[in-house]
């Protein structure tokens, strides 16, 4: 285990009105498994800890610990209190080595003027950390770094101490056997709100009829109780295998962890180059090839569908093309195949202005419409009104950015949260003019399916 990179950073945090000092230190390892790197954290950094996987599977990421965490309730100043403050933090990093970028990893909540209580309760509207332990893996190779952020201006015996507990934490995921994890065993499910979810369609399609909104997105929740406690790992495990074309997620925070396996792109920028992804309109998969086929055709040539695949389209077009050049996008969408669903998929990219950034290009497009509805404004204030739940971190931002600019943000869709004994699904879907509430809860039954089988649960359908 050869050291290969240090790095050492005073900085002032503006935002803290204070000298903090930031100490990182970089090595590569042998290839190790993500998950015995995560599960290594359970005894001591449970409720500290973050795993991200790349659709492409070129990236994955694992934090233990918070070396420093970076949270508000700032309102439509969320992204921008993020932003500054990280800046802040991370200003004096060396740049141009992506093995030595610090990573900051969290979410935004969908809504931060939703007060509904529930599980999302005292869950701040911007939440991100920085791990004390940082893995990559990235292009078939491993590093680990030790970030330390702290008042002391020498902080050696407080790094060295890190150090080692590094080394026991590579020692166990790379030694200990890899462990095989069961599904959670569910005893009871229930439907939160199923009454007043049904009457929202209702009372969204005569509000679209009425032309006070062209599209809303109306979802919901689903709450299975399990028979003991269900860890962050036996969780991720199973999404883990069962999910391999999706982007794979788990952000805990005290004793609630926030999964999912999204489909769905929200923005992405690589050295200057921004990318994002159109995913609306779906149906379900076929059982064999060639209805698979039919299925897909039918959603190419459906004009509720293409229609909702249109406004994302148009309104992620619009804000890529007020922050980038150089703009590609497709004339049509193409097929997303995922294991239970297939989608309407049109690929969007650009070359970021100077002035523009990951954080400010994801709080331009949240929430699409193909989460939020068309126009926004109105929609929102529709989901207000009628959609009875908190959707927290569900439908919201979730993703990574390092020191240079560089990140991934996807849209949390296909996920749950986790509580304890207790997991919190969520699917939702575009309610337009002739939408009918039992086609639309049929379509969240379908969406429920990722994380639902990861979770060991069946519905009486």
């Amino acid at each position: 285990m050869q050291q290969k990179w240090y790095q050492a950073t005073e900085v002032y945090v503006d935002s803290l009105g204070q000298n903090l000092h930031f100490y990182m230190e970089t090595i590569e390892v042998s290839r190790l498994s993500a998950l015995a790197f995560y599960a290594a954290g359970e005894e001591r950094y449970k409720g500290e800890r973050f795993y991200w996987q790349n659709r492409e599977k070129t990236m994955t990421l694992v934090g233990l610990g918070h070396a420093y965490t970076i949270q508000n309730s700032a309102k439509d100043d969320r992204f921008d209190g993020v932003e500054k403050e990280w800046i802040s933090l991370t200003k004096n990093c060396i740049k141009g080595q992506a093995e030595l970028q610090p990573i900051l990893f969290g979410g935004f909540t969908f809504d931060p003027q939703n007060e509904v209580s529930g599980e999302w309760t005292d869950f701040p509207e911007a939440y991100f950390a920085l791990a004390t332990y940082q893995l990559v893996l990235r292009d078939d190779k491993a590093y680990i770094s030790v970030n330390l952020v702290t008042k002391n201006a020498h902080a050696e015996e407080q790094f060295e101490v890190l150090r080692k507990e590094r080394d026991h934490l590579i020692h166990a995921a790379q030694v200990k056997e890899v462990k095989t994890y069961s599904k959670p065993e569910m005893i009871n499910y229930f439907e939160p709100y199923k009454e007043q979810y049904l009457a929202s369609i209702n009372q969204v399609t005569s509000l679209i009829k009425e032309k006070e909104a062209d599209k809303v997105v109306i979802a919901r929740s689903l709450a299975l109780q399990f028979k003991e406690q269900v860890g962050s790992q036996q969780v991720l495990s199973q999404v883990i295998n069962e999910q391999p074309e999706s982007y794979l997620f788990g952000l805990e925070r005290n004793n609630l962890l926030f999964f999912g396996a999204s489909p769905e792109r929200l923005v992405k920028v690589e050295k200057g180059r921004a990318f994002s992804s159109c995913v609306a309109g779906s149906i379900k998969r076929g059982k064999t090839a060639e209805e698979d086929m039919v299925l897909g055709q039918s959603l190419l040539n459906d004009r509720k569908n293409g229609g909702e695949h249109q406004y994302v389209v148009d309104m992620i077009a619009e804000t890529f093309r007020k922050n980038c050049t150089d703009m590609k996008i497709p004339t049509g969408p193409r097929l997303l195949k995922i294991r239970d669903i297939q989608h309407l998929y049109t690929p969007v990219e650009g070359q970021l202005n100077a002035d523009a950034t990951i954080l400010q290009l994801t709080k331009h497009l949240h929430p699409t419409p193909a989460l939020g509805g068309v126009p926004r404004q109105e929609a929102m204030a529709a989901i207000r009104k009628y959609e009875p739940m908190n959707r927290g971190l569900y439908a919201a931002p979730i993703g990574w950015l390092d020191a240079e600019g560089n990140g991934e943000f996807v849209v949390a869709i296909r996920s749950a949260s986790l509580v304890d004994d207790k997991a919190y699904l969520y699917a939702g879907g575009g309610i337009v003019a002739d939408s009918e509430p039992q086609s639309e809860y049929e379509e969240t039954l379908v969406k429920f399916r990722p994380m639902l089988r990861a979770l060991g649960g069946q519905l009486d359908e």
